[in-house]
């Protein structure tokens, strides 16, 4: 099974390969592509090195797969080539996202929606992604009728540049500037341009995808999300109003039986999830989970998960799973 991964030489693209071994896919062939700059550079996987091409050449060896994770103008460009060619795209980027035509998904959730023709599949936003594995076992329970999210996320989802910048402004060394502010020792409540209606795009991404996620439009959604000095993972505070009333031991153990989700909730013994901790798991990681004593069936609770793994790479890796043993079986 030949597998493409256009964007192969950036961090998620470096992080998708490196999920791919991990998790001993059944590759026979990497195929690394990347713009016309990085072609005939060399990327290692499993200890062999393998030469980056072009799309055209990508698609001339007919991988079975082509995971995507180099920016929304290039996967509106040539994901469609791909698909065109009988190739299934997994997109990282928020081009096909919201388009009514394409699946967008979570596989713990609604993987079981694909089929054979979808030859362009959307992985959901880092932020967006955690935090549906967590909430969607308790809206099947519970029923939820609003959520409230500050995010507080990792300088690893701007990509290289932004890593970069951080580690300048520490070094006390000038440099590329990935943001408009200093980061270090400082909060930047702006990620993703600002729209008309004062909220930015990533915080729509939120609303947005959320709803087409879990299926259910009913869902009201408002999000503030910012950007922190840190690397590892992003966190999330998050509020959740359900129509049905709970009994928190009755989440708790929702929670620690649902797949991919690891509850660290003892606070006891001052034991939480941090993005430290969750650095290079796939798992999402959700803790102090407490009643909000202001509004009734209401909770309130953190998550927090590797955004370069759950949040893009292996998410994708995923769903190349699931359809590939879709097709084997």
């Amino acid at each position: 099974m030949k597998i493409a991964v256009v964007g192969a030489t950036g961090l998620v693209g470096s992080e998708i390969l490196k999920v791919l071994a991990e998790r001993n896919f059944p590759v026979t062939e990497i195929i690394p592509v990347a713009s016309e700059k990085s072609i005939g550079k060399e990327v290692k996987f499993k200890g062999k090195g393998y030469k980056v091409v072009g799309y055209e050449e990508a698609i001339s060896m007919k991988p079975a797969f082509a995971i995507f994770s180099a920016g929304g103008s290039t996967s509106l460009e040539l994901a469609p080539k791909f698909a065109a060619a009988g190739i299934t795209v997994i997109d990282n980027s928020s081009a096909w996202r919201m388009d009514p035509t394409k699946k967008l998904v979570v596989p713990e959730i609604n993987a079981h929606e694909l089929n054979e023709n979808d030859k362009i599949i959307a992985n959901p936003n880092c932020s967006t992604i955690q935090m549906v594995v967590a909430l969607n076992p308790l809206h099947l329970k519970y029923k939820i009728r609003r959520i409230v999210v500050s995010t507080y996320q990792s300088v690893t989802g701007t990509g290289k540049k932004a890593v970069d910048q951080l580690m300048n402004e520490r070094a006390g060394i000038d440099g590329p500037m990935a943001y408009p502010y200093k980061i270090d020792l400082n909060v930047i409540p702006h990620i993703d341009v600002f729209l008309d209606n004062g909220y930015t795009k990533e915080e729509m991404k939120m609303v947005n995808e959320t709803k087409k996620i879990m299926g259910d439009d009913s869902i009201q959604v408002t999000a503030t999300t910012v950007r922190i000095p840190v690397m590892g993972g992003h966190s999330e505070s998050v509020n959740i109003e359900f129509e049905n009333e709970f009994e928190l031991e009755d989440i708790r153990k929702i929670l620690s039986e649902t797949k991919g989700v690891v509850l660290v909730d003892d606070v006891k013994n001052n034991k939480y999830p941090m993005p430290k901790d969750t650095h290079g798991k796939d798992e999402v990681f959700v803790g102090r989970i407490r009643r909000d004593e202001t509004q009734p069936k209401s909770l309130n609770m953190w998550i927090v998960a590797d955004n370069l793994r759950k949040g893009a790479a292996t998410n994708a890796v995923q769903i190349a799973e699931y359809l590939s043993a879709k097709t084997l079986a």
